[in-house]
């Protein structure tokens, strides 16, 4: 502050100043102006933001003011003195302070990238046709295609807790010690996953189906903890050829088989080098780590999705003998996972903005609840497109109907309030409404009491206003967004 020290020894005596003004004029001296008033401009700023005198005077010591100083220049007995005079002259003028930049803002083309990568290893099923033919079971579906579902449910309840452990320790100990927990973890639930088809009498062609699905599963988990996305991407271009092989013409069943065995192959070859790779990375030091078992919501959660959406696929055929499969819905609720990214990060990061506009508790509350209503509604609006364009693209499919659609976006509800509760640490909740609208879908269907497509819609809503309902009073704390 340079005004305060304006007077210092060798400065020239107000008698001089008078002795040196021009003949004829008379300016106003400076000794004769009120020297406070110059002060309180210099630190307007800081008199103005202070809640106590206290505090202009920490100021003013700080800046090397002493005692008698003060008393020569201002006339008061010390700086707290001073300071009280300066405070009460001074209006209280709290600035606003400036907007700091989003932590959560990212691009759309991530999301995008992960939504392609999800998609792909549906062509997949397509390929691997010949595989799976044969004889009909009792719901009219091809023989060992419930081994493949218990091997593919297997696969995903173990690989989302896999990948919630793995994102723990790479957050508290690097990539290395994210690289040793999935050097273990994907090999283990490959091998989990394959047992549960084994388990299950199917045809030789469904469990070698089964045991490479279960490895690719693993490998891309692998690969998209560690940010490999690109990669995974490359290994998914034969299966991605032979999908667009399928638009014109149906390859022959050992091109198709060959293709499969390519995208394993180079899935597992690119997750192993990465694997390898961060292990041998640089070691920071590790910080505490949860125990295993706070993954384990995340494996239910991902359970429960993964029935959910059985239900959804397979729900007809399973109430009905011969019934139909729903195979573009799930499709269009793969590709929605992007935008439900994307709108994840974007509703963490309007959180953070509701939390700094907010003045109340209660004015948070509306503004998060407001925040989450928007990012859901995007969601759903996404997955709608979605759904439709997937059924009108369909080989000899259409649009769904008004119920049917309608019970898929309750049941996209579900699935993204739960990924966003889990994004905030909040697992139990969505991992237990998810089981249990599963077990409830499941009563309903061996009850017959409804047509599949009326059971998803009324126990997907139930479950999708209750983790809304979770999230609103989770969103609205101020101790969420630390």
């Amino acid at each position: 502050m340079s005004g305060l020290l304006r007077l210092v020894p060798g400065e020239p005596e107000p008698s001089h100043e008078l002795a040196a003004a021009p003949t004829g004029t008379r300016s106003r001296p400076r000794w004769a102006a009120d020297p406070l008033d110059e002060l309180a401009e210099e630190l307007a700023d800081v008199c103005a933001a202070a809640v106590h005198p206290d505090e202009i005077a920490a100021v003013l010591e700080a800046d090397g003011l002493t005692g008698e100083q003060i008393a020569e220049r201002y006339g008061r007995a010390d700086a707290f003195e001073l300071a009280a005079e300066l405070f009460a002259r001074v209006p209280r003028g709290h600035p606003e302070p400036a907007p700091r930049p989003d932590p959560w803002k990212v691009g759309p083309g991530a999301s995008l990238l992960r939504s392609v990568v999800f998609t792909l290893p549906g062509f997949g099923y397509a390929l691997g046709s010949p595989l799976l033919a044969g004889a009909r079971d009792r719901f009219g579906m091809p023989a060992g295609t419930w081994a493949l579902v218990a091997s593919a449910l297997t696969a995903w309840a173990w690989n989302q807790g896999l990948a919630h452990r793995a994102y723990l320790r790479l957050a508290a100990g690097g990539r290395a010690a994210a690289g040793r927990s999935l050097s273990v973890g994907a090999p283990l639930g490959a091998l989990l996953a394959t047992a549960a088809a084994l388990a299950l009498r199917a045809p030789a062609g469904v469990l070698v189906f089964a045991a490479g699905q279960a490895l690719y599963l693993a490998a891309a988990t692998a690969l998209l903890v560690l940010g490999r996305e690109r990669l995974l991407l490359l290994a998914l271009l034969p299966t991605a050829t032979g999908g667009a092989v399928l638009v014109a013409a149906r390859p022959p069943a050992l091109l198709g088989t060959g293709l499969l065995v390519a995208t394993v192959g180079g899935a597992l070859f690119a997750a192993g080098y990465e694997t390898l790779r961060a292990r041998r990375g640089e070691k920071p030091p590790s910080g505490p780590v949860p125990p295993p078992a706070a993954s384990l919501p995340y494996g239910l959660f991902g359970l429960g999705c993964g029935l959910l959406t059985t239900f959804a696929a397979l729900g007809d055929a399973l109430a009905h003998r011969g019934g139909g499969t729903s195979g573009p819905a799930v499709i269009a609720l793969t590709l929605s996972m992007g935008p439900a990214e994307w709108l994840l990060y974007r509703c963490r990061g309007r959180s953070l903005a509701a939390l700094a506009a907010a003045t109340t508790t209660t004015g948070l509350l509306w503004r998060a609840a407001r925040v989450l209503a928007l990012c859901a509604a995007g969601y759903l609006a996404a997955l709608t497109a979605l759904v439709l364009a997937v059924g009108v693209l369909w080989p000899g499919g259409a649009p769904p109907g008004p119920g049917r659609l309608t019970a898929l976006l309750a049941l996209g509800a579900v699935l993204w309030t739960g990924l966003l509760l889990q994004a905030y640490g909040t697992a139990w909740p969505p991992a237990l409404l998810c089981l249990g609208a599963a077990a409830a879908e499941a009563g309903a269907l061996r009850l017959g009491t409804a047509a599949p497509v009326t059971d998803q819609l009324v126990i997907c809503s139930g479950a999708a206003a209750a983790l809304l309902a979770v999230a609103t009073a989770l969103l609205g704390r101020i101790t969420t967004h630390r």
